[in-house]
């Protein structure tokens, strides 16, 4: 391992060198070994996309963090210099968060802040209880299943589906049609998907519209039709992108995070003993095991340098959360569950970012994912892996690390 960076190969633009990495199948089946090794050796590098494209990747902590908070990375994908940019979707779901800066995105985040603040979502601790509760009960009176299908996957859509106001009938063709798009098996199957969830928010929406009730949905629709405080796009763009974000993320950090407890017979008895201690390690499986490998991407609106490399106009900036939680710089024994690490008052670790563009649903999914562990814990004393962990399958995703299943026995 070299001392020093390589200052010509970090100062070049992306293209004239090598990468120093591909994210291809090799780091899609073990991407925390991969950054590992780059955040000890180049920390901030070029990385080749398997498009063919070409990004920076920055893997430490302090990088990371920084560049979270850089006003000079921008979400908005007009600064892109046409390198990598991210999933290319209609102008009906693109007008989102994760897609604006500065005041246009302070602005959306304000009619959508409201309706996550913590105070608000501590009343829905009653209701997450009771799904989840129905959902381990019906698990556990069955030889065996899929944890992923018939309790990580039902009690987000749940929650969030009700949230909104989307009917249940249409919540699983939504979550189905997500999986879709973002694993695609067949080249065709992301341009289908979007259509699909493009015309399904479409329908909730006019549903919404003649028949308002109490649900988010009908608020952001009185906010448009009403206040005109965003347009149709922007509506439509911020349901879908809390119906998302919402189902996939705590979908797959009870999947991942079962794993992991699975491995730990010890320290499941410890929180069955002592429940109190949940917090503290769901705190640890959000860092440790968030399926967001990378975090959303981002363009460089100037020349800057970041972590001693040279980022051009332009160049798109990929920053690895899951790397970043694993900084031993940061986090002692990274690798590790430490059920007795400090709590700061906002958790040291990146699972939900950091700075303007810090997650909004991050008190809700604390919440389900507290809920969700401590049911599985005590209504299924026995659960256990039904294959060896080695056959577990993942989707094959560079951006995260999820289980397309996790069939289990209890």
């Amino acid at each position: 391992m070299p001392d020093q960076p390589n200052q010509q190969n970090r100062h070049c633009r992306p293209g004239s060198l090598e990468p120093d990495l591909t994210l291809d199948a090799d780091f899609i089946a073990d991407p925390h070994a991969a950054l590992a090794r780059l955040r000890e050796s180049e920390p901030v590098c070029r990385v080749r996309l398997p498009d063919g494209s070409q990004a920076w990747l920055a893997t430490c902590d302090a990088d990371v963090r920084a560049a979270l908070t850089d006003a000079r990375l921008a979400l908005n994908k007009a600064h892109s210099a046409g390198d990598y940019a991210g999933f290319a979707l209609p102008p009906a779901l693109d007008a989102n968060l994760l897609n604006r800066d500065g005041t246009e995105h302070a602005r959306l985040r304000r009619l959508a802040a409201g309706a996550f603040a913590p105070h608000r979502i501590g009343t829905l601790g009653e209701h997450v209880r009771s799904v989840a509760d129905s959902l381990a009960r019906d698990l556990a009176t069955r030889v065996g299943g899929d944890l992923i299908a018939d309790f990580a996957a039902p009690l987000p859509l749940t929650v969030i589906g009700e949230l909104l106001g989307v009917p249940q009938s249409q919540r699983a063709h939504f979550a189905a049609q997500t999986r879709r798009m973002l694993a695609p098996e067949r080249r065709e199957d992301l341009s289908l998907a979007v259509k699909e969830i493009h015309a399904l928010l479409l329908e909730v929406i006019a549903l919404r519209r003649d028949a308002p009730g109490e649900d988010l949905l009908s608020a952001w629709i009185g906010a448009r039709d009403r206040d005109d405080r965003l347009d149709e796009n922007e509506l439509v763009s911020l349901a879908f992108l809390v119906l998302w974000a919402g189902i996939e993320n705590v979908t797959h950090l009870i999947g991942n995070g079962t794993v992991l407890l699975l491995r730990d017979p010890e320290l499941r008895e410890a929180l069955r003993a002592d429940p109190a201690r949940l917090p503290g390690v769901v705190e640890e499986l959000l860092r440790l095991v968030h399926p967001n490998t990378l975090a959303i991407r981002r363009f460089a609106t100037t020349d800057l340098d970041l972590g001693g490399a040279r980022i051009h106009a332009g160049d798109t900036v990929l920053l690895a959360l899951a790397a970043a939680n694993r900084d031993p710089s940061s986090h002692p024994h990274p690798d590790r569950i430490d059920p007795h690490r400090p709590l700061p008052a906002r958790p040291a670790h990146l699972a939900f970012g950091h700075g303007p563009h810090y997650c909004l649903g991050a008190a809700l999914a604390r919440l389900e994912l507290e809920i969700a562990f401590d049911m599985l814990l005590r209504r299924l004393p026995g659960l256990r892996l039904a294959v060896p962990e080695t056959e577990l399958r993942r989707r094959a995703s560079f951006r995260s690390f999820d289980l397309e299943s996790l069939p289990v026995a209890t």
